[in-house]
């Protein structure tokens, strides 16, 4: 997943965005398929990007609801319709009301699980009875996904297939082993794995993302970099947070 929110998506210019698409998929070599972030509050924007990252090699997309000047449920069909329409490669929504002040409806998910390229979502509502909505009327016509790394076990139970994640950039193989353990059948290990990452995805979120998982990524020794306005360095005393918890998880 590349483009998103952690990848300051809403920073890159779009010739920006489609060379990070690019030298993904360039990366990834088809081992495993790339999904671009897309989305846009302009409609026609978005079926630009959506069709720059399918040129590019994008094998899919994410498209957040618009923000700002938002629109209504009926909106919503008609932008990630259009949106969807001019991607071509699959489509994953991406509801997350804490950033973009507009939530898309469980119906309204449902009448866009119809499209034929619409094929799953991200859901960052926090909102567990949203979430179960969407599951009894779509069923297997949509796959979900949770966006957040503290509830990915609860979005599982509700047929979810994954995550898309901001802790997988630090601790990919424990996501991965949240996911596989309860697929396997294995509660126990599961549930053990999410709440021994709770501590970690509370630093991580400290401070709105990506500062902390940047500063994190950097503390570890990637060189990741540092922020495009007007994101910038950490509180101090977040900081000293943030390092702590990575050290009481051994990543340090």
């Amino acid at each position: 997943m590349v483009c998103g929110t952690t990848g300051e998506a809403s920073t890159l210019t779009d010739e920006e965005q489609i060379e990070t698409v690019r030298f993904a998929v360039s990366a990834a070599k088809k081992r495993i398929p790339v999904i671009a972030g897309a989305g846009s509050n302009d409609t026609e924007h978005g079926k630009r990007l959506c069709a720059g990252c399918r040129k590019a090699g994008a094998d899919a997309v994410l498209l957040v609801t618009p923000y700002y000047n938002k629109t209504t449920q009926k909106g919503l069909v008609e932008h990630f319709t259009a949106m969807a329409s001019a991607a071509e490669v699959p489509v994953i929504l991406y509801n997350i009301p804490p950033r973009t002040g507009l939530s898309m409806s469980p119906k309204t998910t449902f009448e866009l699980s119809k499209v034929e390229n619409i094929a799953g979502i991200k859901e960052s509502s926090k909102d567990i009875v949203h979430v179960t909505q969407i599951a009894e009327l779509c069923g297997d016509g949509l796959t979900i996904y949770s966006g957040d790394d503290d509830n990915i076990l609860p979005i599982l139970a509700l047929g979810g297939k994954g995550v898309i994640s901001v802790l997988a950039n630090l601790v990919p193989r424990v996501v991965h082993d949240i996911v596989e353990s309860f697929a396997e059948g294995d509660l126990k290990r599961s549930r053990k794995l999410q709440f021994g990452a709770l501590p970690l995805f509370r630093a991580l979120f400290c401070e709105v993302n990506p500062i902390p998982v940047k500063a994190a990524l950097n503390l570890m020794g990637y060189n990741v970099g540092g922020y495009r306005a007007p994101l910038t360095t950490m509180e101090d005393a977040n900081f000293k947070f943030l390092k702590n918890e990575l050290q009481n998880y051994g990543l340090l």
